[in-house]
């Protein structure tokens, strides 16, 4: 009994400097990530978006667009790939064997026709069935080919691009019109830049003409309203903190821009896990870090993309659950990274940071809500010492979720009507308070599925655009 009442008071002691470390590098990587946006904020104004444009030197973009089930979404995201603010590109869509009418939406809204090409098959994919062409837009082919998942159908596409950088982008989401040519500047200012990863903003709710996202609204519902607290945090804070420090290890799936010819060394994107985005983000700084290469992998706030995320707790559990199991798998893949001096900060600071507090951190928190009740049980508790540890880590993340909202509306000015302001910032008081701590228990859970289910997607239900929001909500 003895031991068992030793062990309860260690772990006690654990959770107390496991959370004091964490807030603290969350302090660190929120105070680089505020220097960067409001740096990046003054330039903006600097920035001639026309000069850019009209600058004969460039890198033309190829876009890939891998889908499967996206009949409701796909034309809109389509039509906004193509009316991109960008001197040369090509749309690659590709249907990776989906069930539902994907193909033919396409087909109907974009009159394709059926296209013999030779091209060289670099990279392993599954077979493709056709390939088409737009009679209407000469730079928009389809790739219809055999299910293989995301990461076969975005090899498969790299097989066929024609330039030397390719952006890669969910098939649910819609490009800001002059994304590529913010990411694209950063290759051509420096040659060591492999990928550059931009914003991605929660679509719902936006109001979209022609495939265009003309205004930021709140949707109705609050999971909805939740995620844009939390991708505001994630972007604005963690990942421009990492990137200040050239240790970014994530590019989201849905919207990244990469040096082509730097992947296919590689050998593109594996197919034997679900989270192929950050497992290429790994793997190109493990290489270039093997080869003693100066390089950069950064994000920018501007670029935009646009998606649409979970509108249901259904969808968006079984989505955070794939994510979790993603991130172990590639820390299983690059164990070897993990407190490795050769790979610099890499090794000593972003794999253990992600390993411990971002791989662990579920297993640690739900633990603690579960323990709690015994330690109260067993007079292991200082009821006045845990009410006010409690009290300032709710308290500290409300002030984070705060510091990256005023980001997103003051600073980035992205929402501009008073009142969604002042609801995301109450949100971002409501975040700690249930809805961090499902999403949680769900990320405990999938670290314990991370083998049982490795490679599954699962089906993500989607709402699509409503008629609202594709035609353009009009204000009484």
């Amino acid at each position: 009994m003895d031991a068992l009442l030793w062990l309860l008071f260690a772990y006690q002691v654990f959770v107390l400097y496991y959370f004091a470390v964490l807030n603290f590098l969350y302090a660190f990587f929120a105070l680089y990530g505020l220097g960067s946006v409001a740096r990046y904020a003054r330039e903006l104004s600097e920035l001639s978006l026309k000069d850019l444009l009209e600058r004969e030197a460039y890198l033309p973009v190829s876009i890939l667009v891998p889908t499967y089930n996206e009949e409701k979404t796909i034309a809109h995201s389509v039509r906004s790939f193509l009316s991109l603010h960008y001197p040369e590109f090509e749309v690659i869509v590709v249907a990776d064997g989906p069930k539902d009418r994907t193909l033919e939406v396409l087909k109907e809204a974009f009159r394709l026709v059926p296209v013999e090409v030779v091209y060289r098959r670099v990279l392993p994919s599954k077979p493709v069935r056709g390939i088409y062409r737009s009679t209407l837009y000469p730079n928009l082919v389809v790739v219809d080919k055999e299910n293989g998942g995301k990461a076969d159908a975005l090899n498969a596409g790299l097989n066929l691009a024609r330039y030397p950088l390719f952006c890669s982008v969910d098939a649910d989401s819609l490009l800001d019109a002059q994304a590529l040519l913010r990411a694209s500047r950063l290759f051509l200012e420096d040659e060591g830049v492999l990928a550059v990863g931009g914003t991605i903003r929660p679509l719902n709710g936006a109001e979209v003409r022609g495939g265009v996202v003309e205004a930021m609204r709140l949707p109705r519902g609050f999971l909805e309203k939740m995620q844009i607290v939390e991708y505001a945090r994630a972007f604005f804070l963690g990942r421009a903190g990492w990137s200040a420090l050239n240790a970014l290890l994530i590019i989201s799936g849905a919207f990244g821009v990469f040096r082509r010819e730097e992947v296919l060394r590689i050998g593109g994107y594996r197919t034997d896990t679900v989270g192929e985005d950050m497992e290429l983000v790994v793997r190109l700084h493990r290489r270039a870090r093997e080869e003693g290469r100066e390089y950069r992998i950064p994000y920018t706030p501007d670029p935009i993309c646009y998606t649409e995320v979970p509108a249901d707790w259904k969808t968006l559990r079984r989505q955070r659950n794939r994510w979790h199991r993603g991130l172990w798998e590639v820390l299983w893949f690059h164990r070897g990274m993990l407190f490795n001096p050769r790979y610099g900060r890499l090794g000593l600071l972003a794999m253990p940071y992600f390993f411990l507090f971002e791989g662990l951190g579920p297993v640690v928190e739900v633990l603690g809500y579960l323990l709690f009740p015994v330690f109260l049980l067993l007079g292991l508790t200082n009821l006045d010492f845990a009410a006010l540890f409690l009290l300032l880590a709710l308290g500290y993340g409300v002030l984070l979720s705060q510091l990256a909202v005023g980001m997103e509306t003051l600073l980035l000015k992205r929402y501009p009507r008073l009142r969604d302001r002042l609801w995301l910032l109450f949100l971002s008081l409501l975040e700690t308070l249930g809805y961090r701590q499902v999403l949680a228990f769900e990320r405990f859970l999938a670290t314990f599925q991370v083998w049982r289910k490795r490679g599954v997607w699962g089906e993500m239900q989607r709402k699509g655009l409503e008629p609202a929001q594709a035609e353009g909500r009009k204000e009484p």
